[in-house]
């Protein structure tokens, strides 16, 4: 990974720590759904207090590595389960307020069965936030100028151009930041030429901005 690809990485997951983080000093009785967690360290970041249970999500071999890797708390389960074969569901309790983080998924998933994802999540718990990241339709379409994307062999699916499209699974969008959120004076400094003249003309020319979002959602 280059620096600029790591600088990045850190940028899209600052503000969800910072959301998540938010939510679980005012719901510390909060359960956690960490889906398609992969080999993400936001466990060990937010280090959630031993009242919150915490959920990852992801393929059995992926857990399989997690668990060789890292070491379990109590209050910290493991599902070796696809996100979209529902029946992982099952082994959640639905009486605790929910934080679900979605980090790198959306985009890999059929529209229809992302929608699908959300509302059940939306429908079991009392209530809860969403925090997931977003391509738009554009961003979807262009995927083979992605260089992550195209190096991995991965295949996009589903994008979404305004996050208040997702309001129609029970959400409500709270907040949303765009790619051009990242394009401070204090990012460009740290990064190389041509990524540093790649974040300016985000600001220059907004479309381009929003191919992407962070957002934040209530239920």
């Amino acid at each position: 990974m280059s620096p600029d690809r790591a600088v990045s990485v850190v940028l899209r997951a600052k503000p969800i720590d910072d959301w998540a983080a938010k939510y679980l000093r005012e719901h510390p009785d909060a359960i956690v759904l960490h889906l398609g967690c992969g080999m993400d360290t936001r466990f060990q970041r937010l280090a959630p207090p031993e009242t919150v249970h915490w959920y990852d999500v992801d393929y059995p071999e992926v857990i399989e590595l997690r668990e060789k890797l890292y070491d379990k708390a109590p209050n910290q389960t493991h599902i070796a389960s696809s996100v979209t074969d529902f029946g992982w569901l099952d082994q959640v309790p639905p009486d605790r307020p929910a934080l679900i983080v979605a980090e790198g998924l959306t985009m890999y998933l059929k529209p229809e069965t992302g929608i699908e994802l959300f509302r059940r999540l939306v429908e079991k718990f009392p209530s809860g936030e969403l925090i997931c990241d977003l391509f738009s339709r554009t961003a979807i379409k262009t995927q083979k100028l992605n260089g992550p994307v195209r190096k991995a062999g991965a295949t996009l699916y589903w994008g979404v151009d305004d996050p208040r499209e997702l309001e129609r699974c029970g959400l409500t969008c709270e907040s949303s930041l765009d790619a051009g959120h990242w394009a401070t004076p204090d990012v460009l400094a740290k990064m190389g030429p041509v990524t540093r003249f790649q974040l300016r003309m985000l600001k220059v020319f907004p479309a381009l901005a929003r191919t992407a979002h962070i957002v934040r959602y209530r239920f």
